[in-house]
């Protein structure tokens, strides 16, 4: 039966851009209440609640907002941006928008006639809608001269393109999940954007014995509740590089069988900056490199990466990868990590230190470790870390000619103190390797993929996502650097205003991929190292790690995992396309099938930018965050503000 009550009004769905989306059905508001959630969708959200707001209309068409649900909506009014959250109440007037995630479900309030409500007859379907037609109509002219407030939300651009949504097609089971990598979730984002995301409760999982957590930045506080597992692993290693006053907080938090871990660093200006875990389970080890803080903002707005692989307990008398186990040996071992002794089932009392990973067998491994260790490395250490390693490790690889002289990618959230000696530096290691016919594929072109002002102003934070990307003026503004930058455009996989602390680096070719790492280090000396005293010493100022993904002669055939059974069987996934036997190659999600190998299966990465790269154009300025921008952002706010919040950098 039909509502009969008094008609107040209407909520009017909103596109992205602040105009009508006929697309959507408008909400017709009564007086009384009226319950608005996730029946309201054309898709089921579970973010949003069943009973996620309640518009309370009075007898003189006066209207209050009740938040129902846990999360907060935003109510945009009179040219403010406010956030109402859980059980708390604001007024709503004629023309307010209402966001039901933030940056999503917009609709806008638009007080209508005190018209009653009557059953509908057939006879009175083309009277109806005429009168939609006619009220749509004033809807969208009164929308189009509503206020200009800008809101990250108006910047946001509509996709309708299967091409511009990507991601929403990307599968990873767990096949292929040693193989790629995945995008950490975003919790602003519509659900196709975060399409096969991961949370940090979806890594740490189950019944784990050890977990040793490796990153910069810990926020103890965050960690335990969004990861409640936490509590219940045994034992707990932190390895991390924060100030002396976190330290001291962490000492007041701490659970029982917790410890935490600062490495020393040898060198001035140099951190603690790799990001990793590694979890011990029953049936063997995961092994996870990411991007992230262990703090919410890195976990739930910004664009981050994580790979992953379990391997199980070595075997008597079985032989090891020595490329996985020695990188990983040693890398832990430079960290003069503190021993402890577990109680591990079936194997008894053990000492957890980085000789304890040799027990494990790695020869099932995907990646190539690539890692940094603060100091003076020389003679034969002087490929093992750094920009060095990843040189030693592409010249004994062997490309497709389409590679030879492609271009580079560099990608990441803090910028060093940089000249062209060392740009020219990295590059000749970043060009290394050979094509089939062995000779060399010669030095790429890089470009630096860097947020502009605008990018930040517009993002999803507004201008507080500046704080993650901590470069001064004096790095960013170097003449030489120009004729590098390129945009931060991530259409595909719906991250255009997340703005981005994923580290990323890379050789390609229109959508195929040489090689791709996913790694901690930023853009600086500190992170890669620099060459010293001719070419004969790499000094590294700071610990960084990062996994490299290569073309490999043969696809993975069994998977082994530490929460499922031993081994797996195969699976189809579209983040892998077998064309025949053979090798595997590597492209983006954005990879049309044009693969001029057809013997070849293709393992799609999700790049999380647009290849190739967009260079700025003459009105592009990038971020720099000691700079003034008055323009406001969707939240009313200049930069600077008068705190930092989250400074993570390391050159």
């Amino acid at each position: 039966m039909a509502d009969s009550r008094v008609k107040t009004g209407i909520l009017v769905p909103l596109t992205r851009n602040l105009v009508a989306d006929s697309t959507i059905s408008n909400i017709a508001i009564f007086e009384g209440d009226n319950v608005i959630g996730r029946s309201n969708l054309l898709e089921p959200d579970k973010r949003v609640s069943r009973k996620h707001i309640t518009l309370q209309v009075s007898a003189d068409s006066s209207t209050k907002i009740v938040v129902e649900g846990p999360n907060p909506i935003i109510l945009r009014s009179e040219g403010q941006r406010k956030k109402v959250s859980f059980q708390e109440t604001a007024s709503l007037i004629d023309g307010d928008i209402i966001e039901l995630i933030p940056g999503h479900y917009l609709y806008k309030h638009v007080k209508g006639g005190d018209k009653r409500i009557l059953p509908e007859t057939n006879s009175g379907l083309l009277r109806k809608e005429k009168r939609q037609s006619v009220e749509e109509a004033s809807v969208n002219k009164r929308i189009r001269q509503a206020d200009t407030y800008e809101s990250f939300s108006s910047n946001l651009q509509v996709f309708t393109s299967c091409d511009e949504e990507a991601i929403r097609h990307y599968r990873v089971t767990t096949k292929t999940l040693p193989s790629t990598f995945r995008l950490m979730q975003v919790q602003c984002l519509p659900a196709w954007a975060n399409t096969s995301s991961i949370t940090i409760g979806d890594v740490i999982e189950r019944n784990a014995l050890v977990a040793i957590l490796s990153n910069y930045m810990v926020d103890i506080d965050w960690l335990v509740s969004a990861c409640p597992n936490l509590r219940k692993i045994p034992h707990v290693l932190v390895v991390h590089g924060e100030s002396d006053g976190s330290e001291d907080h962490f000492k007041k938090v701490k659970l029982a069988n917790w410890v935490f871990h600062k490495p020393s660093l040898p060198i001035a200006y140099g951190t603690h900056h790799s990001k990793a875990m590694l979890l011990v389970y029953p049936k063997g080890v995961r092994v996870v490199v990411h991007t992230a803080n262990l703090i919410h903002v890195d976990w739930n707005n910004k664009t981050q990466g994580l790979w992953m692989q379990d391997f199980p307990w070595k075997g008597n008398g079985q032989s090891l990868k020595k490329t996985m186990k020695s990188n990983l040996i040693a890398f832990g071992t430079n960290f003069q990590l503190p021993e402890f002794t577990a109680k591990l089932p079936t194997i008894g009392n053990v000492n957890i230190n980085a000789s304890f990973f040799k027990k494990f067998d790695y020869s099932s491994a995907m990646v190539r470790l690539i890692a940094s260790v603060p100091g003076y490395h020389t003679a034969s250490n002087l490929k093992k870390w750094g920009h060095m390693k990843l040189r030693s490790v592409l010249e004994n690889c062997v490309f497709d000619k389409e590679f030879c002289k492609s271009p580079l990618v560099y990608q990441f959230s803090s910028l060093g103190s940089l000249d062209e000696k060392w740009i020219s530096e990295l590059a000749v290691s970043m060009s290394s390797g050979v094509s089939s016919d062995k000779s060399p594929l010669g030095i790429g072109k890089p470009l630096i993929i860097w947020p502009t002002v605008e990018d930040v102003r517009c993002s999803i934070e507004g201008y507080a996502a500046g704080n993650a990307i901590p470069s001064p003026q004096k790095n960013v503004e170097k003449a030489f650097l120009r004729k590098y930058w390129a945009r931060w455009k991530a259409n595909h996989v719906g991250r255009c205003h997340a703005m981005p602390h994923i580290k990323t680096y890379a050789r390609y070719n229109a959508q195929n991929l040489a090689w791709f790492l996913l790694t901690s280090a930023n853009l600086s000396k500190a992170a890669w190292g620099a060459l010293q005293k001719n070419n004969s010493q790499l000094m590294i100022r700071s610990y960084e790690l990062g996994v490299l993904f290569l073309p490999s002669s043969k696809a993975n055939e069994k998977v082994f995992s530490c929460t499922d059974d031993h081994v797996l069987q195969q699976e189809n996934s579209s983040s892998g396309y077998m064309t025949g036997g053979g090798s595997v190659r590597l492209a983006t999600l954005c990879w049309k099938g044009n693969n001029p190998n057809e013997s070849s299966k293709v393992i799609q990465l999700p790049v999380p930018y647009q290849l190739p790269p967009q260079p700025y154009d003459s009105s592009d300025e990038p971020w720099s965050w000691d700079r003034r921008y008055t323009k406001k952002d969707a939240y009313g706010q200049v930069w600077p503000r008068r705190v930092h919040l989250h400074v993570d950098q390391d050159g």
